[in-house]
């Protein structure tokens, strides 16, 4: 392998493609499927603009099997139905050959009954709930044992967290993700009475009773912790309110799952200090590729733009990618899939992540504090961890297996030994 400014470019890519000329016809076409529109434009904008940068990367690089990379982005508008449709029109319409997209699951999971029927290839980048493999789709983004469980056990061993407020937006992800952290906190001796969970929609605004609610959590001298599995814009107002009843870190710490540097970007982090994310990247992540890959960041996007952990994930969803489609020599999607089982790629952490055979990657769990500047320090850092397809706190899911590789099945039950159809989490 060669490395390139922080990127690692494979041999089998074609170095001697770099600067050759290519038909402008003859293209690969990538599918970007993300919200610019919307509660969630505040998230997902950014990941447009990073597959835009990696394409124009891989292009500098003289493209893919000799063909230049092209994107063709649409907007689905945080409009869950929206995202099925705009992923059949890339699919049989724009002819796209993979699609980098989605960030809730309740989009994601719009989406993949197209993506299973028309044989398309997703790589979704952002954390999420588990309990799901297709051999359609690749997730980058971290599995409950990645993310939240080790974010309970900060809370249980380091913070000395009793209570536990599950705040979360009213959609699959948190509820499924919420579900299997009561049944570990339950596992670890926290009793149910000690768990407050709460529900709020997409863009909610008022959170003064709610947040009133967790601050009497601890009228009982026991300490409140929040774990947030608030999504899009919604957090603008519960912070805001976090700071307004004048709640620090000290007080009742909060650990959130969908807020990072570009959602702080936004805020007056001055009251939010001490106050925790649980991600596999952050900005402040000190390694050669880190500082590569944010110089090209915001030299391309400008100084104030900052980087986050779902763009980390597209990083090396899209470079696996491409290094699987040069191993194929082709872009056809059960050839990419075959290849993509075992891809390894710099993570930007200073360690290495590998796609699995269930489709989720090995990624680091990284702890780490809001600063005034709206970065994060860094307090805690694992060796990369193999995401879990299934979680082994729900005992439906205890049971299953996910392997595409030897089993060729994504939800395979141990005790039966059968493959059965994945279950759908509505």
């Amino acid at each position: 392998m060669i490395r390139m400014k922080g990127y690692l470019l494979g041999t089998a890519l074609g170095l001697s493609l770099a600067g050759a000329g290519w038909a402008e016809e003859d293209t690969i076409k990538v599918g970007v499927l993300h919200s610019l529109s919307g509660t969630m434009a505040i998230s997902e904008t950014t990941l447009k603009d990073t597959v835009l940068m990696l394409i124009d990367e891989q292009n500098k690089k003289g493209g893919l099997l000799g063909k230049k990379l092209e994107a063709v982005v649409v907007d689905p508008a945080s409009d869950w139905p929206l995202f099925a449709e705009k992923a059949r029109e890339l699919l049989t319409v724009s002819d796209v050959d993979v699609i980098f997209g989605c960030w809730t699951s309740v989009s994601r999971k719009s989406v993949l009954p197209v993506i299973e029927e028309l044989n398309g290839l997703l790589f979704y980048p952002v954390q999420y709930e588990g309990e799901e493999s297709s051999k359609n789709v690749f997730y980058t983004g971290a599995a409950p044992n990645q993310q939240a469980i080790p974010a309970v056990n900060y809370f249980l061993n380091e913070l000395g967290v009793q209570k536990f407020a599950l705040l979360g937006t009213d959609y699959v992800y948190p509820r499924t993700t919420n579900n299997i952290l009561q049944a570990y906190l339950k596992d670890a001796g926290i009793p149910e009475s000690d768990i407050f969970v709460n529900y709020t929609p997409f863009g909610h605004s008022d959170w003064s009773k709610i947040v009133a609610d967790v601050k009497a959590l601890g009228a009982d001298g026991k300490k409140v912790g929040v774990i947030s599995t608030i999504n899009g814009d919604a957090n603008i107002g519960f912070y805001k309110e976090l700071a307004a009843a004048g709640i620090s870190a000290d007080d009742i710490p909060v650990v959130a799952f969908s807020v990072g540097e570009e959602e702080l970007s936004g805020l007056d982090t001055s009251n939010l200090v001490g106050h925790l994310a649980a991600w596999n990247y952050f900005q402040s992540a000190e390694s050669p590729e880190n500082e590569a890959f944010v110089a090209a960041w915001k030299a391309r996007m400008g100084e104030t733009r900052v980087t986050n952990d779902p763009m980390e994930a597209t990083y090396i969803g899209f470079n696996m990618w491409a290094n699987a489609v040069a191993q194929a020599g082709s872009t056809e999607v059960d050839a990419v899939a075959d290849a993509m089982v075992g891809q390894k790629f710099p993570n930007l952490t200073g360690s290495e992540s590998e796609m699995l055979a269930n489709h989720h990657l090995t990624k680091p769990v990284l702890i780490g504090e809001i600063q005034e500047d709206g970065q994060f320090d860094i307090v805690s850092q694992t060796e990369p961890v193999p995401g879990d397809a299934w979680t082994d706190f729900l005992p439906e899911s205890a049971v299953l297996e996910s392997d595409w590789k030897g089993l060729k099945c994504g939800m395979y039950n141990t005790q039966t030994e059968t493959c059965v159809q994945i279950k759908s989490n509505y």
